[in-house]
């Protein structure tokens, strides 16, 4: 089988684990190789990588390079900074706004620049299919609202049931999905069409 593969190119290890971490987890079958300086990239065979994730840092340090392969590339930014020509991903977010937009960029198809997609995400029959619906349909329903950013309190209200129920319910869902935060809930509501990217 052949699995997809990206690099994370950021001098911030920390920063690059995160972000590994989030790509593992929405496309489970790529590889993901992190290096943290630019002469790291030499020793990849850049022909073999669908993306390259870099900080921006980096991006402008070796500009050529980077715009040579400028289909593959995803510069990481600061704040809400675009570069011509680039698609960009802001990392100073919420770690949910991260989730989303790089979801966000999984779901596009080639874009206006003849950009490429990212590998496409598993669906059944793969690494997620022990997560497809394996939740009740109430847990369902509490994990597309705590996706849409309600508090326990506000789902109680909405679906009409305690606070003790939903408190109940998020540790289930929790459980059931092996998640370790709130974004391993969001993957799982979008990877399995339960809502929509920009209902989020």
């Amino acid at each position: 089988m052949h699995h997809p593969k990206l690099a994370i190119i950021d001098p911030n290890v920390l920063s690059g684990l995160g972000l590994q971490s989030i790509l593992e987890e929405i496309v489970p079958v790529a590889e993901v190789t992190l290096v943290s300086r630019f002469e790291d990239v030499s020793r990849l065979n850049i022909s073999e990588y669908a993306h390259f994730f870099v900080s921006s840092r980096i991006f402008f340090e070796h500009n050529i390079f980077f715009r040579s392969n400028n289909i593959r590339c995803i510069v990481l930014v600061n704040g809400e900074m675009s570069i011509a020509g680039v698609r960009t991903i802001n990392v100073c977010q919420s770690e949910k706004g991260l989730v989303r937009d790089i979801i966000a960029l999984n779901r596009m198809a080639h874009g206006p620049n003849g950009q490429a997609p990212m590998p496409h995400p598993v669906g059944t029959g793969h690494h997620r299919s022990s997560k497809d619906s394996i939740l009740s349909a109430r847990e369902t329903e509490v994990a597309i609202l705590l996706s849409k950013g309600l508090i326990n309190k506000e789902i109680a209200d909405r679906l009409n049931i305690s606070l003790t129920t939903v408190i109940s319910h998020r540790k289930n869902i929790m459980d059931k999905l092996h998640a370790s935060s709130l974004a391993d809930i969001i993957i799982y509501v979008v990877m399995n069409s339960l809502a929509d990217i920009s209902e989020l």
